[in-house]
């Protein structure tokens, strides 16, 4: 069974890999090899974790072991085993396949390089301390990081072997709306995001995200 996540930037945010380019920036976006920026599934994963974990962390008694026990049926255990392993795999956030296909065609006949696409799709940001003292820049302070702009939509397959359970779906729903920054510098003002979770069967699309956070509230009184 397939679900999506789609992921709309509402400012523009840096999906960062931790290094830069010598004598350019600091901090560079991860891409592919056309010069496409994305998010790995990985650490979407765990985002969503994340934000699921905090919110089941403030439920009461009952609530809290219910919800627990479903979120790690979901997501899986540090140190998983065939019988703990995690009902959903997380694919990568990209850009539409048609327009990656287009302008892959495009870089292979050569009319297009991948430094463009990056170009196109991003910018690069600059930053530096100020001294509360001087009012003025600290020496050696300043930094450069490229961003993706904002207003472009990202989507992730979210693939399970079995059909999930509507406790799974509920619990998911709840962690992507909750999913609002993601990215290098989300503390800084940087990678605010809407994010949605859709049904892919029969390639509709439909959005089910208020669908199944009503029922993660209707649930949660019902285990009350």
């Amino acid at each position: 069974m397939i679900y999506q996540l789609k992921i709309k930037l509402l400012s523009d945010t840096t999906f960062g890999r931790g290094d830069g380019v010598a004598g350019l920036i600091d901090q560079e976006v991860e891409h592919d090899s056309y010069g496409f920026p994305y998010l790995r599934g990985r650490t979407l994963k765990g985002l969503l974790r994340e934000e699921c974990d905090n919110l089941i962390a403030v439920l009461q008694d009952d609530n809290l072991a219910y919800w627990k026990n479903i979120a790690c049926d979901l997501f899986g255990t540090p140190g998983s085993s065939l019988g703990t392993m995690a009902a959903m795999h997380v694919g990568d956030a990209s850009l539409p396949d048609d327009l990656r296909k287009a302008v892959a065609w495009q870089i292979q006949d050569k009319t297009l390089t991948k430094e463009e696409v990056l170009e196109s799709l991003t910018t690069i940001r600059r930053q530096t301390a100020i001294d509360s003292q001087t009012c003025t820049a600290d020496k050696g302070s300043l930094r450069s990081f490229r961003v993706v702009i904002r207003q472009l939509e990202f989507k992730a397959d979210l693939l399970f072997e079995t059909q999930p359970t509507d406790e799974m779906l509920a619990i998911l729903a709840v962690g992507v709306l909750a999913l609002r920054r993601l990215g290098s510098g989300r503390n800084r003002g940087r990678g605010y995001v809407r994010c949605t979770l859709h049904n892919l069967h029969n390639n509709v699309g439909e959005e089910i995200t208020q669908h199944y956070v009503s029922l993660f509230s209707k649930v949660r009184e019902a285990v009350t």
